[in-house]
């Protein structure tokens, strides 16, 4: 769709469904009704049909016959798949900002999105916080300027942000803010290894990053 065009309805269904997924507003295995999206998003059924669609393409959601659509959650093999997948990625992107001499310059470019992190996790948003995190990764493997990892990156995003909201939340569903606190740290650490082209240290703390979410995640402690 150009860039001048008008969503369309399905267009603002698709994103507003999207949006109360990402930002748990709907929670895992929450039954959305036609209806209610339909008068949430002030359209008829038709293109709330057609989004929910796209949304079930994506794996977001599983449409119940007569019953609306059922909010997925994220599964354990997908976490590890994505974990993985982060870490070819963001490893080798390090070392090579690092080796080529750009680890200051990548180091500079970090501290929007680490303001970002911090501004969020002052506030207490969890999706300020996951989209900021999400940013701070996503200029890592920018500064690569290797296309093919850049978009392969950019095709994890909705599952990142979905996993990163995952990994915020303590045991009652409330946002954990220590944890936030723990992980801005985390990423200042990173930032600042690569800004001092730390290539060891970087490296390190990116592993250690990655597999203490995994742990949170899986629900074996920090």
């Amino acid at each position: 769709m150009d860039a001048t065009t008008p969503p369309s309805a399905a267009d603002r269904v698709f994103e507003h469904v999207r949006e109360g997924i990402l930002s748990r507003r709907y929670a895992d295995n929450d039954v959305l009704a036609e209806g209610d999206i339909a008068t949430e998003t002030g359209v008829s059924r038709t293109p709330v049909r057609e989004a929910l669609l796209r949304l079930e393409s994506q794996g977001m959601i599983r449409l119940l016959p007569k019953r609306g659509a059922l909010v997925l959650p994220v599964t354990a093999q997908e976490w590890r798949d994505l974990l993985a997948a982060r870490l070819l990625v963001e490893t080798h992107c390090t070392r090579s900002a690092i080796t080529s001499g750009h680890g200051p310059a990548v180091g500079r470019l970090l501290s929007a999105p680490l303001a970002d992190l911090r501004a969020a996790a002052a506030a207490g948003s969890l999706a300020g916080y996951v989209a900021a995190d999400r940013n701070f990764h996503a200029t890592i493997v920018a500064s690569d300027g290797n296309m093919i990892l850049i978009r392969l990156y950019a095709t994890l995003r909705d599952r990142q942000l979905r996993m990163g909201a995952a990994n915020l939340l303590a045991a009652d569903g409330r946002v954990d803010t220590v944890r936030m606190t723990t992980t801005v740290a985390d990423h200042e650490a990173i930032a600042a290894a690569i800004g001092a082209a730390d290539l060891e240290l970087a490296d390190e703390l990116t592993r250690e990053h990655l597999a203490t979410a995994d742990r949170v995640l899986r629900g074996v402690g920090a």
